[in-house]
């Protein structure tokens, strides 16, 4: 599931890479050439942030106590109450059933914990007519006979309560649970060290990579500790599983790209003003992506409202998971990554020293 996320997130990169030098210059070059009006506002937005002007750095240590204070609130949940891990993570066999009669919650949970001789985990997906069941009842018995043995008790701690369906059925190993999680942690760190360096080699200064790796860790802090505090809570399911980690990985990927634009426009900035203060000038370069970082949040964000609310329970944690991360990860790039830079650089002179 991961790689084929993954991949139908790197043909979207290039496809929308090409549409935007390609594609769209075309039309504009036609457009040109027609002498048609070509403009990028209507009278609704073409005042929208003008001339903005807040204070990103000079009230950076606000922002910084906002979000200790909200990662402090996540790692303590995740200490006291930890996360709702899938079966990728625990080992086990997970069922999707489907009965033929909306059922109770309760009464599915306390028959199937007879019949399986332990507590499993029941949560209902979509409607009162699926369930998604996940036990470790006779899990170290891998042969056929032991799986017949699950399946049997299954059926017999549910026949009392409706007739069902085995919609799908799946068992993973603990050694390969192991193995999961290491190399999904394996995977979320190398990504950010990656990132890292690149950050440093494209703006050549250190600075700014610290910057980025710091915002990408406060992103991923986050979303884990939000799904921690509101595990629970809210009406739809917040399992931590394979697609959960392809939600983290692409937050880290969405918080970066953000943070790249704010960063090549402050270049852009300290390069074109150089007698000017640079924290001013960094302030000026972040009010000047305002517009664009703003329009770009909502429009992501939008989609992943509309999937979130069309897409099934089965998406439904993975795709919050994202609309957290767009909120986050804009939210770092302005008033973490860059104010970072600037309390790194202080005893560093921008524009005499370091070619930007």
């Amino acid at each position: 599931p991961i790689k084929g996320f993954a991949t139908t997130l790197i043909i979207g990169i290039f496809t929308s890479l090409f549409s935007a030098l390609i594609i769209t210059r075309l039309i504009f070059a036609y457009m040109s050439e027609s002498k048609k009006e070509i403009t990028f506002s209507t009278k609704l937005t073409e005042n929208f942030l003008p001339k903005a002007n807040f204070q990103f750095v000079a009230k950076r240590k606000i922002f910084y106590a906002l979000s200790a204070l909200i990662i402090i609130g996540g790692i303590a949940s995740l200490v006291t109450r930890s996360l709702d891990y899938g079966v990728e993570f625990t080992g086990g066999r997970t069922y999707k059933v489907k009965f033929e009669k909306a059922v109770d919650l309760k009464d599915v949970r306390k028959a199937l914990a007879v019949t399986f001789k332990e507590q499993p985990e029941v949560k209902m997906i979509d409607n009162e007519f699926k369930a998604l069941i996940t036990t470790q009842f006779m899990l170290e018995d891998k042969s056929a006979d032991g799986s017949k043995i699950v399946d049997a008790a299954l059926a017999s701690g549910l026949k009392g309560i409706s007739d069902f369906e085995i919609l799908e059925s799946r068992q993973v190993d603990p050694s390969i649970s192991a193995g999961f999680k290491t190399s999904s942690v394996k995977a979320i760190i190398f990504a950010l060290f990656i990132i890292f360096f690149y950050i440093v080699l494209r703006f050549r200064k250190w600075q700014f990579g610290v910057g980025a790796l710091v915002a990408m860790f406060h992103d991923v802090l986050i979303v884990l500790g939000l799904f921690s505090i509101f595990w629970g809570v809210l009406p739809f399911g917040m399992e931590i599983n394979q697609a959960f980690i392809a939600a983290i990985l692409t937050v880290v990927g969405y918080s970066i790209n953000d943070t790249v634009v704010v960063f090549d426009r402050i270049r852009e900035f300290l390069t074109e003003k150089r007698r000017e203060d640079s924290s001013e000038v960094i302030n000026q370069a972040l009010n000047s992506t305002l517009t664009r970082t703003v329009n770009t949040s909502v429009t992501t964000f939008l989609v992943l409202l509309i999937i979130f609310i069309f897409g099934g329970e089965s998406i439904r944690g993975m795709t919050f998971a994202l609309m957290i991360g767009v909120v986050v990860g804009t939210y770092s790039s302005l008033f973490i990554a860059t104010p970072l830079v600037v309390d790194l650089s202080k005893k560093f002179d921008f524009k005499k020293k370091q070619k930007l």
